[in-house]
């Protein structure tokens, strides 16, 4: 507590009434509001305040009070905390407000009236006489039947919002927070006014000496005491966690994280709650809320909120791939929020996806501004190659635009390269050094194509609302592009990157333009596809900052895919139709470490390789003329014929005829895998 100036006032009241309004910060308009309304003689107003725990509904009620006595009214203060919520009694404690002249009747925990708030409404506030002021402050907002022609001149509802970052700085100030410590503990309490006291109490408590602050287990306690309070049941508080550990809540994400609970009223409920928003994407909670719950089971449940977080990651994956049209971007960026504390790195992006931003096609008129946006945080050569990427490629580019304003946030320029031009590789030396790197180290195979996130330029450095959108468009571009073998991220001051966000990424190539040194962080996308790279991320993160949960060595999700060229791929699949009744040496072949098995979800490789192989075998049946060939091949290696002459025999056909069958039959189930290991396990060529 800061130091008390002058003397002391005469009795304990005076004292806490002064202390109350030296640390008193923000509420401006309210308090503006407020003393009108105290200095109409002929009107009656009835505010309704609202908002969520700890937001200082009651230091307001307390500021008013001050306020109304200033002014020579009457206060009347009613608290519904251990209250009856009976008419006579409520009536009995707000007796005067009835009786006196231009009374200002002060109301607070509202909601736990909430049993005779029709009755409040009808039958008691409109005997109260003209001139009168009514406060009534509650968690939930007013009931529909205040949405009546006669209240409108009457009524006023207010939400009471967070303070400001200045006004939170001032109330730390006032209550003897160094002024080394505002940010921290700005950056805890995110402008909630319970969070900001308690943080500035505990930091009272320790004399300022922990220069990095952190709250305390009993702060954050407290917090979801005050906050949230009692849940009617275990099921309803695991919805609660689940709301705080994702992005966005809808009730089918509930139902695959709480399977077998009545997810339709668990939902009803959520959005209720006082501290969730409801949007298009669902319900949210309040930034601290959700910050305080996920901390709060992290720490008292390790293994709870792992097994809570698994079942979300598996659910948001399965959702980002398969999202298609307006939700890829919505699901790439729920999957980026939930792995927020992971090894992403929280300081390249902020996991909070608002609105504040929205992404948009690049239009011909945004062409200078982003030219000039690029000048902003590049040499004059880099602007140059922006200059001429937007000419070779102008569908690379996505813009980013303030919602309110309409302003240039930021762009992204993604180029994609099957086989780059010599013109294009001459122009720009990232990309030279990109291609170089590929070719070098593991080419494309056919049509598959590497993908160049050439330019990430955001206005405000990150994190920020135009960093987050970027990450989820580049992640949702590594999620669907058809035939992405690899990617690369290209970023200044590479070792300062290596250190942060892609401390699980090989050591990058880099390349100079001008004076300026790029690296460029490439994934062979082949070997470790994108699912299992964010889970193997994932776990790593967790591990460092969260519950300890080792990865097993042989863990699919961890291991390494072999690319394999075509005439080797063809070879392996001759091998493994020849080993099919030989486990050891299926288990031997390099298809069992190819993204054709790797990908699939088995707990035996070997079985996994041979339902591969089945499933080509069967859809070869399904060619025309391919009955034939399908026969050859089912005889020959799954029915184990001892020589090619014994299956001929069997099949009752010359050994030329045989011979053709069965050559056909290899090279169509070598086509079928091959565009399975091309495009994934779940396509097939049409």
């Amino acid at each position: 507590m800061a130091k008390k100036d002058g003397p002391w006032p005469s009795y304990l009241g005076q004292h806490l009434r002064a202390e109350r309004l030296r640390t008193f910060a923000g509420r401006t308009a309210e308090l503006d509001a407020f003393r009108s309304a105290l200095q109409a003689a002929d009107s009656f107003t009835v505010f309704f305040l609202t908002g969520p725990g700890g937001v200082g509904k009651s230091t307001l009620l307390r500021r008013f009070a001050d306020e109304a006595a200033a002014a020579g009214r009457v206060v009347v203060e009613v608290d519904g905390h251990g209250g009856e919520a009976v008419p006579a009694v409520f009536e009995a404690d707000a007796a005067e407000a009835l009786t006196g002249d231009r009374v200002v009747l002060l109301v607070d925990t509202f909601e736990a009236y909430q049993p005779i708030e029709d009755w409040l409404r009808d039958r008691f506030l409109p005997r109260l006489p003209t001139g009168s002021v009514v406060v009534l402050a509650g968690r939930q907002p007013p009931g529909v039947g205040w949405v009546d022609p006669g209240w409108d001149e009457v009524l006023r509802t207010v939400v009471l919002a967070d303070l400001s970052p200045e006004d939170a700085v001032a109330m730390l100030t006032a209550r003897g927070v160094p002024a080394a410590l505002h940010g921290a503990v700005v950056a805890f309490a995110k402008g909630h006014p319970l969070a900001l006291s308690l943080a500035a109490e505990m930091v009272r408590r320790e004399g300022g000496r922990n220069t990095g602050w952190r709250p305390s287990h009993e702060v954050i306690g407290t917090l979801v005491h005050q906050l949230v309070g009692e849940v009617p049941s275990p099921e309803h508080r695991q919805a609660l966690e689940v709301c705080a550990h994702v992005d966005s809540t809808t009730e089918g994400l509930l139902r695959a994280a709480l399977p077998g609970a009545d997810t339709g009223a668990l939902f009803a409920w959520l959005r209720r709650l006082p501290f969730i928003k409801v949007g298009p994407s669902g319900v949210r909670p309040h930034d601290l809320v959700r910050e305080l719950l996920d901390a709060d089971l992290r720490w008292r449940d390790p293994q709870r909120y792992a097994t809570m977080h698994r079942r979300l990651f598996r659910q948001l994956i399965e959702q980002a791939r398969t999202a298609s049209g307006s939700t890829v971007l919505a699901s790439s960026a729920a999957l980026l929020h939930l792995q927020r504390h992971a090894g992403l790195a929280p300081h390249w992006f902020s996991g909070k996806f608002d609105g504040e931003v929205f992404e948009d096609v690049l239009r011909p008129e945004d062409r200078q501004e982003v030219l000039a946006l690029a000048a902003e945080h590049a040499n004059e050569e880099s602007v140059a190659l922006a200059d001429y990427w937007l000419d070779r490629q102008p569908g690379a580019f996505t813009v980013y635009r303030c919602t309110e304003s309409g302003e240039l946030a930021g762009f992204l320029a993604w180029l994609r390269f099957t086989v780059p031009q010599e013109e294009e590789l001459t122009a720009d030396p990232v990309v030279a050094a990109a291609w170089a790197h590929v070719r070098a180290t593991n080419p494309l195979r056919g049509k598959e194509h590497l993908g160049i996130a050439r330019f990430m330029v955001s206005r405000r450095p990150n994190p920020s609302p135009t960093g987050d959108l970027i990450s989820a468009r580049i992640l949702a571009h590594l999620i669907h592009a058809d035939l992405l073998a690899w990617s690369c991220l290209v970023l200044p001051n590479p070792d300062e990157w290596r250190l942060s966000l892609f401390t699980h990424m090989d050591p990058p190539p880099v390349a100079q333009v001008g004076a300026q040194t790029y690296g460029l962080f490439g994934r062979d996308w082949r070997a470790e596809p994108v699912e299992a790279w964010l889970d193997r991320m994932d776990l790593l993160g967790s591990r460092q900052d969260g519950p300890s949960r080792a990865v097993p060595a042989h863990d699919a999700r961890t291991r390494k895919l072999e690319v394999l060229s075509r005439p080797e791929f063809d070879t392996a699949v001759r091998n493994a139709l020849r080993s099919w009744h030989r486990p050891d040496a299926l288990a031997a072949n390099p298809l069992i470490r190819t993204r054709l098995v790797g990908e699939i979800t088995a707990d035996d490789p070997v079985e996994a390789l041979r339902t591969a192989l089945s499933e080509a075998i069967e859809r070869l049946g399904g060619d025309r003329g391919g009955e034939k060939p399908q026969r050859a091949v089912t005889v020959t290696f799954l029915h184990g014929t001892a020589t090619q002459e014994a299956a001929a025999e069997r099949l009752n056909l010359p050994f030329s005829t045989y011979r053709r069958h069965l050559t056909r039959g290899l090279e169509r189930v070598c086509d079928l895998l091959w565009y399975s290991e091309l495009h994934g396990p779940l396509h097939t060529p049409d």
